[in-house]
Parts: structure tokens; C-alpha cells; sequence
């Protein structure tokens, strides 16, 4: 259900009608720029703010400056988690090429298992180490927070979501674990993108040269 607001919204916007244009239109304009319209929108996305972050950001703001107010809304609970979401999975899941996948042999598969597991497995050690140091951190939801993270980095944007709703995460304790879950990609995609080329600058050129173009 619905959270009920305790005080009457002073929200600019209060239609779910035109919060829902205002949404739409903000997440449109972050992928068509993060699409590299220009080339200052391309390095902006690709090096500073990754596009998923301001999805998340951008819509964080309408509801602080009072342009919107999230609690006052039914576009998300229950149009968005019980409509537009399962709509989404079940698209997502129609795009899947099954014979694709079964062509790629049961090692590769076996591999994704193991990775799906050890995310699962690294997820559960780490909230319990946390929880022996410093149990005030790992207290509330906050397993529920790195469950629907496990789901990101197992399955992506939606599976992130759809662990939210499971595990009844609440918006605070998401938006945090959606703050760490961009961060570490993005960083460890930065880390992997200059390994190659540290190695390439200070490898010597000679070493870097094929044996037959030396002979």
C-alpha cells in the first residue's frame, strides 16, 4: 500500500499524472545525453557522473526543493513497484536467447553460477564481519540493502529493484546502497580501463613489438 502522508503535501507538483511526464522526461534527457549527443556530454558521462547515479540523484532533488513529494505519491507504490516493474522483468526476460545461451557451453555457465555465488557467498561474509566490528552500521534493513546489491551485481538495474521490493527496502537504506553500488562499478571499471594502459606506457616498445615484425 501506499505510504499515507501525515501532513497535507505542500508539493509544487501533486498530479501523479504530470510527476509521471517530469520523471520521464528527466530519466529521457539523462540517456539521450549519456548517448553522446555532443563531446563534452560524452566525456561528462563516460569520466565524471555516471547516468545511472543522476537517475537516482536528479529525481532526490525535485523531492528535497519541494517540487514533488515522494511520500504524497502513488507513482511508485503501487503503479511503478506492482505494474511497471514486472512489466519490465517480464520484457527483460522475453529479450533472453536461450539457444544463445546454451551455445556457449557448460563451461561459461558454470562460471557465471560460480561468480552469481561467490557475489552471494562475498555479500553475507562481509555483513557479518561488519556486524562483529561495528554492529551499529549493519543494524535496521540494512540486509535487505545488501541483498538488492548482490542482486545488481548479479543481475543488473532491475534485479536491484525487484530485491528491493523482496526485501521491503526502504527508500533511505536503497539510495545508500545504490550510491555504493555505482561507485564501486564505476571505480573498479576505471581501475580495469588504466591497468592496460600503465602496462602498455611502461612497457618497452621493443617488448610490446610481435616476434615476426622483429625477424
Amino acid at each position: 500500500m501506499a505510504i499515507e502522508a501525515t501532513e497535507p503535501s505542500t508539493a509544487l507538483i501533486q498530479n501523479d499524472i504530470v510527476l509521471f511526464g517530469l520523471i520521464a522526461a528527466t530519466l529521457g534527457l539523462i540517456f539521450w545525453l549519456s548517448s553522446g549527443p555532443t563531446p563534452f556530454w560524452k566525456k561528462f558521462f563516460t569520466l565524471w557522473v555516471p547516468a545511472l547515479l543522476l537517475c537516482y540523484f536528479i529525481p532526490g532533488i525535485y523531492n528535497s526543493v519541494g517540487l514533488i513529494d515522494g511520500n504524497a505519491s502513488k507513482l511508485y507504490n503501487p503503479v511503478a513497484s506492482r505494474v511497471l516493474l514486472p512489466a519490465a522483468l517480464v520484457l527483460l526476460t522475453l529479450t533472453i536467447d536461450l539457444k544463445g545461451v546454451l551455445r556457449l557451453g557448460p563451461k561459461l555457465l558454470a562460471m557465471y553460477a560460480a561468480a552469481s555465488i561467490s557475489i552471494m557467498l562475498g555479500a553475507f561474509v562481509a555483513f557479518w564481519l561488519v556486524g562483529l566490528v561495528h554492529p551499529e552500521t549493519v543494524a535496521g534493513n540494512t540486509q535487505g540493502g545488501m541483498a538488492a546489491l548482490a542482486g545488481s551485481w548479479i543481475g543488473g538495474g532491475a534485479n536491484m529493484l525487484a530485491m528491493k521490493e523482496v526485501f521491503a527496502v526502504d527508500e533511505t537504506t536503497f539510495g545508500q546502497f545504490v550510491v555504493v553500488d555505482v561507485g564501486v562499478g564505476y571505480v573498479w571499471m576505471a581501475v580495469l580501463i588504466f591497468l592496460p594502459t600503465a602496462r602498455r606506457r611502461s612497457t618497452p616498445a621493443a617488448a610490446r613489438t610481435p616476434a615476426r615484425s622483429r625477424t
